[in-house]
């Protein structure tokens, strides 16, 4: 049994992971929720019992065993590192040491072994990087890859609570313009190489977590007017050729993914029906005729839920066996 803390205990991500460690019986003797000064003294419910929220501060560390970091990555980095110093373990779901050295960026199902009895810090993957690399590890076992292009189709609550109010009511505090009946080809900032920081996150994490430093990857990240639910459209690039039966089992009921690959019953995945799942869903599976060993996917999952807080309940579990 282990005690617990969950900072950003009030934010999307934060109250769903709370939701998990409750639905899958995570090993808790005590738990505690942190958050801004604005929320302290609220109350969350957690196993029949009403728990008041308490202030961030690197005290509140203090004694305790491990720490889900729901937080931006300003935050992480001051209070990661405090928590490091207390001996407490950190699951952060901030983009501040992804890349960092050292510090392993995870996908439980793929390349939890990795995770060292000295490692207090442990990153996360982003939300769209998540979704993708189950079936990009499968595909890689089997044939090798040699190029992946990712396009996303990003629901607005990857953007937050504020971001799905902005759907709601056709503003704009949080994007350039309204989300309503719109999409922006434009998540976080753009960079000097005409790249945003999103697209640049899921090409460097997937090379890193699959651990291909040379791998050929380029992205397009698009938020589009959906509440839950992230789709990416991957073109994956082989080094050898393949048999689209073979490669449909590769996806069929493993590493957490389900099939869903059936065009002539308009059988595909879709965000409506992953929302509040934990699956990933895998279609639209099909050669691509413009390049030699080369074929689409569509893949999609609720970014909350498994693109966040499953996954980092996920580490967790691997943390605490």
């Amino acid at each position: 049994m282990k005690k617990v803390i969950v900072a950003g205990a009030t934010g999307l991500v934060g109250s769903t992971i709370i939701s998990i460690l409750e639905e899958r019986n995570f090993p808790i003797s005590e738990i505690k929720f942190l958050a801004s000064k604005n929320s302290v003294g609220e109350k969350i419910k957690f196993k029949g019992k009403e728990i008041e929220i308490r202030e961030l501060k690197a005290s509140e560390f203090d004694g305790f065993d491990l720490a889900f970091f729901a937080l931006d990555g300003s935050l992480s980095k001051i209070f990661a590192e405090e928590a490091k110093k207390r001996g407490v373990r950190v699951v952060d779901n901030s983009s501040y040491f992804r890349m960092k050295d050292g510090t392993p960026l995870i996908v439980p199902e793929v390349n939890g072994k990795i995770i060292k009895d000295d490692d207090y810090i442990i990153s996360n993957p982003n939300c769209s990087t998540i979704q993708c690399i189950a079936p990009l590890y499968q595909l890689e076992k089997k044939y090798g890859l040699e190029r992946v292009v990712f396009s996303t189709y990003q629901s607005v609550s990857g953007s937050g609570k504020e971001a799905l109010l902005d759907l709601e009511n056709g503003t704009s505090e949080v994007y350039p313009y309204p989300i309503k009946d719109n999409i922006l080809p434009h998540i976080d900032t753009f960079l000097e190489n005409g790249y945003t920081k999103e697209e640049m996150k899921m090409i460097e994490e997937t090379r890193k977590i699959l651990g291909i430093s040379d791998l050929k990857v380029t992205a397009t990240t698009v938020r589009v007017p959906v509440s839950y639910g992230h789709c990416v459209s991957i073109n994956v690039e082989l080094k050898k050729p393949f048999d689209l039966g073979e490669v449909r089992e590769l996806f069929d009921g493993k590493l957490g993914m389900v099939l869903k690959d059936s065009p002539k019953d308009n059988i595909y995945p879709q965000p409506l029906y992953a929302r509040g799942r934990d699956e990933i869903f895998v279609g639209r599976i099909r050669r691509d005729f413009s390049r030699e060993n080369s074929l689409n996917l569509f893949v999609v999952s609720d970014n909350i839920r498994k693109g966040a807080a499953l996954n980092a309940v996920q580490i967790g579990e691997l943390l605490v066996d």
